[in-house]
């Protein structure tokens, strides 16, 4: 594995701000930045009415856009570039198991609020083994400025959440010099029916209890280890992502970090409905991290 921060572009402006966002963060890691575009090699209802000769030369201006623009905003960024063929989720894939982190663009949806981070970025991320940060391209200016000094926001599932993400959590929060939020939403096991109206005050406040002193135990030892880094907890029945959300919003997060359970089915990966609804919703990027 080289050491690198890898980011795929196709000239979206979903993809120019996720090579925008992957400068500052290679720079920051002091890693080398990787820009990729990878065009598919099949033929299909549109390619084949071009040319293999206009694609290379495409991408190859593209690819120049980019660097042009990462050496104007960072100079001081280590960077190469790379056009490759094949699928783009299978080369995209195979470049994020190669690299420490693979950054790609989230589509948005016009005006509308939230956005969907598109298939090829989707199914990247249900196959990725390591980290991956989906960006969004900026609102404003000044959405994009007010953000960059937010705080770092965690979304734990415990006992689920491995301590891969606690520990890049923390990392980024200590190299950004900003603060951690982090989030543990919990609901009552499934048995108590969707309606939890009935149930005594007293169960939920031990319940309560409990996740608390899981989320302290499962924080001391990072602490401990990040003691500039300032944290600030919430633990509360809810539903994770909204809660996820919202402190996210609140904070005008610089970046939401989200633990991916790895699980696969006969059909591929699976990025569950929190983490998806967390990219939909999202302004901030995107940092979801595998564990097992």
């Amino acid at each position: 594995m080289t050491r690198t921060v890898t980011v795929g572009i196709d000239g979206s402006r979903e993809s120019l701000a996720a090579v925008e966002w992957a400068a500052g963060e290679a720079l920051s890691r002091a890693r080398l930045l990787r820009v990729v575009h990878a065009w598919s090699t099949d033929v299909d209802v549109v390619t084949r009415y071009v040319e293999p000769e206009t694609q290379r030369r495409w991408a190859e201006t593209l690819l120049h856009s980019a660097e042009e623009r990462v050496r104007r905003t960072h100079p001081d960024v280590r960077l190469e570039t790379s056009q490759l063929g094949g699928d783009p989720v299978a080369v995209l894939t195979e470049e994020g198991e190669r690299a420490d982190l693979l950054v790609l663009g989230s589509r948005g949806i016009g005006g509308m609020t939230g956005f969907i981070a598109g298939s090829v970025s989707l199914a990247v991320l249900a196959r990725a083994q390591r980290p991956v940060v989906l960006v969004r391209a900026p609102e404003s200016e000044e959405t994009e400025s007010a953000r960059r000094s937010g705080d770092v926001v965690l979304g734990l599932d415990l006992p689920v959440s491995g301590e891969d993400v606690l520990a890049f959590a923390f990392g980024s929060a200590d190299r950004y010099g900003c603060g951690l939020r982090i989030v543990h939403s919990w609901t009552l096991p499934p048995s108590y029916g969707p309606n939890t109206s009935g149930v005594l005050p007293m169960l939920l406040d031990e319940v309560g209890a409990e996740q608390r002193k899981q989320l302290e135990a499962a924080v001391a030892p990072w602490t401990e280890k990040y003691p500039g880094v300032p944290v600030s907890t919430r633990c509360r029945q809810g539903h994770p992502a909204q809660d996820l959300v919202e402190t996210a919003a609140e904070a005008d997060s610089r970046l939401i970090v989200v633990g991916l359970r790895r699980r696969h089915s006969r059909l591929g990966g699976h990025i569950g409905p929190v983490v998806h609804s967390v990219l939909h919703h999202s302004a901030a990027p995107v940092a979801v991290i595998p564990h097992e």
